[in-house]
């Protein structure tokens, strides 16, 4: 066998989990994934079975993420896409709301460090800080401090501004803020460009390629960057 045969045959080999694959990122990312070759399977962890069908899926249902590391012998790949998220319409508690942006995704990291998955990319938000007085921003900084303290090897922590793209359930208020971002976001230069609005299929882009490399370290993106990585 050639050393392009034997290159193409370990690419083929390769298994990437998705969590959050129901998401608007997640569900592009897996779009993704599907269609093109450099992943020849693909493992998605949700409360529910997606309905898409394709030979390159299997899935995992986990009734309760709270004991995700009772699955642990099923979760095997090469690499984790954490797409988990949440909303406070969605969540109104607090306490369930940091569950699934914060402790799930902590767990996930553990369990890719005990399991050896090379890789682990995680969906945050632009402002991600631990000593922030908003709830919101504290907790994406929280997820991301903790998960960096877990100690993987490679990790991918994007960032992104307001998101465009379609979404299941109505969210007027960011319908709104998207019109206005569009109008506002050709004015962000320079430093600013981190606040514009980004399309959800550009995160994913970005995550995909990210995924193919061969990288060591904690890596950060902010949308201005994720978009020259898409």
């Amino acid at each position: 066998m050639c050393i392009f045969a034997q290159i193409l045959s370990r690419l083929m080999t390769k298994k990437a989990i998705i969590v959050g694959a129901s998401g608007l990122i997640g569900s592009k990312l897996l779009d993704i994934l599907l269609a093109q070759p450099d992943y020849a399977e693909v493992l998605i962890i949700g409360r529910k079975k997606n309905k898409i069908k394709n030979t390159k899926i299997t899935q995992l249902i986990v009734v309760e993420f709270e004991h995700l590391d009772h699955y642990a012998p099923s979760i095997t790949g090469d690499v984790i896409f954490c797409c988990l998220g949440t909303t406070k319409k969605v969540t109104p508690d607090l306490a369930e709301y940091r569950k699934i942006d914060h402790d799930y995704p902590l767990q996930l990291a553990e369990i890719a460090l005990k399991k050896g998955i090379g890789q682990y990319h995680l969906v945050s938000a632009l402002g991600a800080n631990s000593r922030s007085s908003n709830f919101y921003t504290k907790m994406k900084g929280d997820t991301e401090d903790d998960i960096k303290k877990v100690g993987l090897k490679n990790l991918h922590i994007y960032e992104p501004s307001l998101l465009i793209g379609y979404r299941k359930r109505s969210r007027p208020f960011e319908r709104i803020a998207i019109v206005i971002m569009k109008i506002i976001s050709p004015l962000l230069q320079g430093r600013l460009k981190k606040y514009r609005a980004i399309k959800a299929i550009d995160v994913a882009k970005a995550m995909y390629k990210q995924s193919l490399k061969h990288t060591s370290g904690v890596f950060t993106y902010t949308s201005d960057i994720i978009k020259q990585k898409a």
